[in-house]
């Protein structure tokens, strides 16, 4: 705190010393209080008029749009936009704040600088809106029919607060995040034609249509601000766009990568995704696009993502993602989970997220349907198709099992409360996740409550139904449709009853509200599938595989992991919570011999089956402590093993279709 703020809150601290209790609190009391926007602009250069609510009528005119997005050294891109309006009187633009997919309030309007707006030459200043900062008011003078809006993004050099855009040979242009739209409509009522200038020789990936390519300017048909919103771009000097579609050139791979080698994917990998594409179509039995197209980037320097569009997807994988194809394996649901999501999140999604427009607040009720059967059709998609091999489907399944068997969180917070998480703060971990809960409970533990009522359906009748029926009928419905639908609980129920009669809403309702000390995670479908939840000591191959950690997790035997020498994911409730160990500490010693993983790992060995303690040496800031764990049960790693004698529904399930 600086010397000037001391003084002013020692100076106030002795006016209130000074002054009669009674005189001020009278005096507190007299003060105005503000409590609407009108009494607010009494502070502003002129009154702010209410923001329009969205109508569902055309936007007079198409607006024009352009995105530079060669300033690379920067990380800025400068956006031109020629909004068309109706007459003279106010006009509100919107920065989007509700993002799809991100399910929150993220629009980061905190990076938008440069505004400025004019009209045949001169200036036309805005106002912010003191009650929704993301919209901008303007005066539209007599004799304006079109207004020139200009702007910067400033895009982040770090991932510390907001994801890398801009590298040196790649750019994601999304541009939720880089536009203006007039407040008063529905999304898909504003038409957009959008341009964007690209670094030179630079070749891209985007489910928009180009209209023309004039050098390094591509511009794209005229389409609706929502389709716009969800076809993001991804640009780059290292391209490559590979047909993966087996019925005919409508499904694409397009590939970008930090250097021309990370784009040598082999014929065999690539048959794999046509593979994956073709599960797809099998199971959900129709298509909701024109054409599809993954946007894969390939980097170590473009911050990481996992976005679902109606047409495409927005993804990043390590550099080596197919020149180092085996260490790749625990990464390779993330398409199949992205392309799900043209069926399940973007055709069919909750009622609730199917807003108006990108201003107007999501709800966030159905995320266990949205992203959980999602992720389950992800996991299940990967071994169909081959993605996944068996024993790593399995290994991924153990790894899920194991943290839910093992989560206290549930005591307190039931998997619906979940669902609200990314509007809390997205994204958010905190301390103690196990205990909090949050984003990934409502995809992992609502797959666990899928995989519970595809094994049901599978037992009750004898293997002639299964979820598979519930995909195609739900998702699969309307060949060649695209307007978005919205579901309901109360859909989601009728659509499982039309398949197998059973009291499908007390069976979601039971899980979903879980909560208390006797609550359970949903394991039912493994052992039901034929399988149970085991633990080794000695992880095989597959499952290093997919836990690529596993040399420092320590979570199902002491209670936490290690990153680096920092002791991190605390589990509550664990070994290491009862020795009162909190975030910051790190591991100096084992049993008196500095401590590393390895250190660590052999010294759980030793321990198992004696009644030798176990001493780690920790270190926070310049404290240091000396904690001896009870513990004699040695390394404890996930695994199914099946149960024999029972009927193995669980490799039905992941096994390919044949039609």
């Amino acid at each position: 705190m600086s010397r000037t703020r001391l003084t002013a809150a020692a100076c106030l601290a002795a006016l209130m010393t000074a002054a009669p209790a009674p005189a001020l609190a009278q005096d507190f009391q007299s003060t105005p209080v503000v409590t609407d926007a009108t009494q607010a602009a009494l502070a502003l250069p002129r009154p702010q008029p209410a923001i329009p609510a969205p109508a569902d009528t055309p936007y007079p005119g198409v607006i024009q749009y352009r995105a530079d997005i060669t300033d690379l050294d920067r990380r800025i891109i400068r956006v031109r936009q020629t909004i068309p309006v109706a007459g003279p009187g106010p006009l509100t633009l919107l920065y989007p704040k509700y993002l799809p997919g991100n399910h929150a309030d993220t629009g980061p309007i905190q990076l938008l600088a440069g505004l400025t707006v004019t009209a045949n030459g001169r200036r036309i200043e805005w106002l912010r809106d003191t009650l929704e900062p993301y919209a901008f008011h303007l005066d539209i003078p007599a004799g304006v029919t079109q207004i020139e809006v200009a702007f910067q993004q400033l895009t982040q050099p770090d991932s510390s607060n907001w994801r890398v855009l801009m590298t040196p040979a790649m750019v994601n242009l999304q541009w939720e995040k880089a536009i203006l739209y007039p407040a008063g409509y529905f999304s898909r009522q504003i038409p957009v034609a959008a341009s964007v200038v690209l670094p030179a020789g630079w070749k891209y990936g985007t489910a928009l249509t180009t209209a023309s390519r004039d050098g390094d300017v591509a511009a794209f048909e005229t389409t609706d601000l929502y389709t716009l919103i969800d076809s993001p771009m991804f640009a780059g000097a290292h391209y490559r766009r590979v047909d993966i579609d087996p019925a005919g050139d409508r499904v694409h791979l397009n590939l970008l990568a930090d250097e021309e080698k990370g784009l040598a994917a082999t014929d065999e990998q690539l048959k794999l995704y046509e593979t994956m594409v073709q599960q797809a179509d099998r199971l959900f039995g129709a298509r909701h696009f024109d054409r599809y197209e993954f946007l894969f980037a390939l980097t170590d320097q473009m911050g990481g993502i996992g976005l679902e569009h109606h047409r495409s997807s927005e993804n990043t994988g390590a550099p080596g993602f197919f020149t180092d194809w085996a260490k790749s394996a625990g990464d390779r649901g993330l398409l199949p989970h992205e392309y799900t999501h043209s069926w399940n999140g973007k055709f069919m999604r909750p009622a609730d997220e199917l807003t108006a427009n990108h201003n107007v607040p999501t709800q966030n009720t159905l995320l266990w349907v949205y992203e959980g059967q999602t992720e389950y059709w992800g996991d299940v998609l990967a071994a169909r198709s081959g993605l996944h091999s068996k024993p790593v489907a399995l290994a991924t399944l153990a790894n899920v099992a194991a943290f839910y068997d093992n989560q206290p969180g549930r005591q307190w917070r039931a998997l619906q409360d979940t669902n609200n998480h990314n509007l809390l703060g997205y994204r958010v971990p905190g301390q103690f996740p196990s205990w909090m809960r949050g984003t990934g409970d409502y995809y992992r533990e609502s797959l666990l409550v899928w995989l519970d009522a595809d094994t049901l359906i599978r037992a009750e009748t004898d293997g002639r139904k299964s979820l598979d029926d519930f995909a195609k009928a739900f998702f699969g419905h309307s060949d060649g449709a695209w307007a978005p639908q919205g579901y309901t609980f109360d859909q989601v129920v009728a659509a499982l009853n039309a398949v197998h009669p059973h009291d499908w809403a007390g069976f979601l309702r039971d899980r979903l509200d879980a909560v208390g000390p006797d609550a359970r995670a949903p394991l039912a479908g493994i052992e039901r599938g034929g399988w149970r939840l085991t633990y080794t000591d000695a992880p095989n191959a597959d499952e290093k595989a997919v836990n690529t950690g596993w040399a420092n997790d320590f979570q199902y035997s002491l209670g936490f992991t290690l990153s680096g020498d920092k002791i991190a994911n605390i589990l509550w409730g664990g070994p290491a919570f009862e020795q009162g160990i909190g975030a910051g500490w790190s591991l100096v010693a084992v049993n008196g011999k500095a401590g590393s993983a390895e250190v660590l790992r052999n010294a759980v060995t030793a321990a198992k089956g004696t009644e030798a303690p176990l001493e780690l040496l920790i270190k926070s800031g310049d404290r240091f402590r000396t904690v001896a764990f009870n513990y004699h049960d040695g390394l404890r790693y996930p695994r199914l093993e099946r149960i024999e004698g029972t009927p193995d529904r669980l490799s039905d399930i992941l096994a390919p279709r044949k039609r």
